[in-house]
């Protein structure tokens, strides 16, 4: 065989990989298309939600919590795919400037709040303080007290306001977590999201589980309320978290034949998440937090 023969043959090769490559992203492309098929429905309503927040001027918040690989992002995206991203967005801010940690906590938060008609979904948000920083320790003990101390009245004066509050928390157990964690590890288009404090989630789970206790016990309250989403099955979260979010204003032209009612085994009160942890620490032997 000559060189240009072999060359040749080599870029051969290379355009079969391709080719394979092509065809394999096609079909998980066809396959994402399908699963997400039964969303369809209910994104066709978040735009109906989203006129009525315009026309009434409405502000709305969702706020999206929950363990590295729960789930929160892709939710996110499946919410806003057809919405008009003038009205709606999500805000993911990073690590605090030095500035910004010499100001109110909940300041750079404000800023990113909506005006009347617009919706904002916060992939984490002011609770960072309850459930991140209090376990890598980013925050003092007093900072973390102050924060379950005025948490409470600064969302009752939100609310009292006139903005629309919706705070989810998605629910991920630790095998589950574990096996997403190795899944981002080992494919190149998710490594990005793999961060050090991610592959410490596992080592730090009863940490988080104790945080997550503190946080509903002392800030789910009547007027904003902390709603459970179980995520493990990733469509069945999303689906359920948009019949939660529609739940949240009763707006203009629903569709009287579509479900509305979330799955009770997918979506939880965070007061009945409460009852479960407890009877769970009670089996293990534990003692209440």
């Amino acid at each position: 065989m000559t060189e240009q023969e072999t060359i040749e043959l080599s870029q051969v090769d290379d355009l079969q990989e391709r080719l394979a490559l092509i065809e394999k992203e096609r079909d998980s492309l066809q396959a994402m298309v399908e699963k997400d098929e039964p969303l369809h429905p209910y994104q066709v309503e978040l735009l109906k939600l989203q006129r009525h927040i315009e026309v009434e001027r409405i502000p709305m918040i969702v706020l999206f919590e929950g363990r590295d690989a729960s789930g929160k992002g892709g939710t996110i995206r499946r919410v806003m795919r057809y919405m008009n991203d003038k009205r709606v967005r999500a805000v993911a801010l990073g690590k605090p400037t030095e500035e910004q940690t010499t100001q109110w906590y909940f300041q750079r938060y404000v800023t990113q709040f909506p005006a009347g008609g617009e919706m904002i979904l916060f992939d984490r948000s002011w609770y960072n303080r309850a459930l991140i920083e209090p376990v890598f320790g980013f925050c003092t003990k007093s900072e973390y007290r102050d924060f379950l101390r005025g948490v409470v009245g600064f969302e009752k004066d939100l609310v009292r306001q006139g903005t629309v509050l919706v705070k989810l928390y998605f629910s991920v157990d630790k095998e589950t977590q574990a096996e997403r964690f190795d899944r981002r590890m080992g494919d190149p288009l998710r490594q990005w999201k793999l961060s050090e404090i991610d592959v410490q989630a596992q080592e730090l789970w009863n940490d988080f589980t104790e945080m997550k206790h503190r946080m509903l016990e002392r800030t789910s309250t009547g007027m904003a309320p902390w709603i459970i989403i179980r995520s493990s099955s990733k469509s069945k979260a999303r689906l359920n978290t948009m019949k939660v979010i529609l739940n949240a204003v009763d707006y203009a032209d629903r569709n009287a034949d579509l479900d509305f009612t979330p799955d009770p085994k997918v979506v939880i009160s965070g007061a009945d998440e409460l009852k479960r942890m407890d009877q769970e620490r009670d089996q293990l032997g534990r003692p209440r937090l």
